[in-house]
């Protein structure tokens, strides 16, 4: 395990819309401020051109690849891409770019020069094994032509001064390409950073019930140092529909801790290009800070999807000109940035992570305690998310029975506009805090 990745955060940028003009230089002049937020990655998404046949919008998905190898013309050339690359290492950031192997577009490249290596309908024409996307016709890897093809291709990026690859859609891949492929990079590159977009269940289900293979979470850690959280995001879906409670939802997460691999590492977000706006799932901001701080302090890698840091509303669109506003609130920048920070602390790469339950509902409440002294049972950082906006008094030795007498003015950890200073515990007693709060612990 890539164990410095479970308190980094990664900051997704998805070129087109970053600004008026769309531009790798654009994001080039912005990676400063990137940096500030505290961010160590920046994930682009597709770099490459768009195929025009079967295109959805004006301008296409960046999902439906027509050559990859190429850069998408609108962006800049080869040698902006470069000089964005650069810029960012020297700003000691990280890049990845989105690999996309499930799939090109009808007109791709590889269609035109080896049709042979695509999956064909029962009529014998290309196609896709999930109908509504028009835009894309699939691979066939039992190719390995292809897979040759396709391993060089990651490695010609790594060339490129890549540091590690966010893959599509990567559960409908076979896994023994994505181990041999990640063994043939780290041949070329060590420590690259690989993130799968695991799947939802209902994904997995539907696929396997069509006959169709598609990997679990639990596999794809076997070639994946970080994968998606969409095993529980699901469930945020439906807990903000009002199907379930939020406690039901927060059970999900405990099964996580006991179900994934041990040495699992989950990209916790609160939103993406595939998703609604965090601040469309919670529109009332003090809710919305709860949240998000929550996905913050949870184990794992964490995700910033650009304009999330000025709590843009807009669900950019994936096929049009739609550039982020980043007028926003200004003030968000701030939370975003105090989120990040205490994402760095040594306790919440190398602590034990906990979610306990506890009497009041509507709110989270979790902790890191120490590995090596697991006797004593010694928490050294907690984290309270008034998700619901709950009042009254909280007793932390229901949730942690050894807190029941702990007394002390504590400091928040979290520094925004808007924020408690400290926290009073009087025997384990709190008033419950409206915004979100963490405290560390002798």
């Amino acid at each position: 395990m890539k164990r410095e990745l479970l308190n980094s955060t990664i900051y997704s940028i998805f070129v087109r819309n970053y600004s008026e003009d769309g531009t790798f230089a654009r994001v080039q002049d912005d990676l400063g401020r990137i940096k500030s937020l505290g961010a160590e990655i920046i994930w682009l998404m597709p770099i490459h051109p768009i195929g025009t046949v079967a295109r959805k919008g004006a301008l296409g998905s960046p999902y439906a690849i027509s050559d990859y190898r190429g850069i998408n013309p609108d962006y800049g050339t080869l040698e902006d891409f470069r000089r964005l690359v650069q810029r960012a290492h020297e700003l000691g950031l990280k890049v990845m770019i989105d690999v996309v192997y499930n799939h090109t577009s009808p007109d791709s490249l590889l269609f035109a020069q080896h049709p042979d290596w695509f999956y064909r309908n029962a009529d014998g024409s290309p196609g896709n094994r999930i109908g509504d996307w028009s835009d894309i016709i699939d691979l066939d890897f039992s190719n390995s032509d292809l897979r040759e093809y396709l391993i060089e291709s990651l490695k010609y990026w790594l060339e490129q001064g890549v540091d590690g690859f966010r893959c599509d859609v990567a559960p409908l891949i076979p896994l023994d390409f994505w181990i041999d492929a990640r063994k043939a990079c780290e041949s070329v590159k060590p420590d690259i950073i690989w993130l799968t977009e695991s799947v939802e269940p209902t994904f997995i289900e539907e696929l396997r019930s069509r006959g169709f293979f598609c990997h679990s979470d639990g596999e794809m850690y076997r070639a994946f140092d970080i994968a998606y959280d969409y095993d529980t995001y699901f469930a945020m879906h439906q807990y903000r529909a009002g199907a379930i409670s939020l406690e039901q939802y927060l059970d999900l997460k405990r099964i996580q801790i006991y179900s994934l691999p041990g040495e699992a590492i989950k990209l916790r977000y609160i939103e993406n290009h595939d998703t609604p706006r965090g601040a469309q799932w919670f529109p009332e901001l003090r809710a919305l800070r709860n949240y998000t701080a929550f996905s913050f302090f949870e184990r794992g890698c964490s995700l910033v999807y650009n304009g999330q840091e000025v709590g843009e509303s807009n669900r950019t669109s994936l096929f049009d000109r739609d550039p982020v506003d980043w007028q926003g609130n200004p003030e968000h920048v701030g939370f975003i940035q105090s989120c990040i920070a205490m994402k760095k602390s040594p306790v919440m790469r190398d602590g034990w992570y906990e979610l306990p339950r506890g009497p009041v509902r509507g709110l989270a409440l979790a902790a890191y305690r120490d590995v090596a002294d697991s006797a004593r049972k010694r928490y050294r950082r907690i984290g309270i998310f008034n998700i619901e906006g709950k009042t009254g008094e909280l007793n932390l030795g229901d949730y942690l029975p050894e807190l029941a007498g702990l007394d002390g003015e504590f400091a928040n950890v979290l520094n925004y506009s808007g924020a408690a200073a400290s926290l009073s515990i009087f025997s384990g007693k709190i008033a419950i805090p409206s915004e979100p709060l963490v405290i560390d612990l002798p």
